[in-house]
């Protein structure tokens, strides 16, 4: 089997997916824009230092030493 990549105008391509249907062609999905859309924003995510995660250790720790006041 050969894998073909077509581009099809919008209004015509309802059409030529029903003819290509109809002579036994598989249409798969464009996932190329989603893989692309989804590396973008992986590119957006932030990076932590050390220092920065120390605060957020810092707070677990006091949290987990907290106890509770007797009545």
């Amino acid at each position: 089997m050969e894998t073909l990549i077509i581009n099809i105008p919008d209004k015509k391509s309802t059409l030529v997916k029903q003819i290509l249907k109809g002579l036994g062609v598989t249409i798969q999905e464009n996932n190329q824009t989603k893989e692309s859309a989804y590396r973008k924003k992986l590119l957006k995510v932030s990076t932590w230092l050390e220092e920065d995660l120390k605060s957020f250790e810092d707070g677990k720790k006091a949290f987990e030493n907290l106890s509770p006041q007797q009545r």
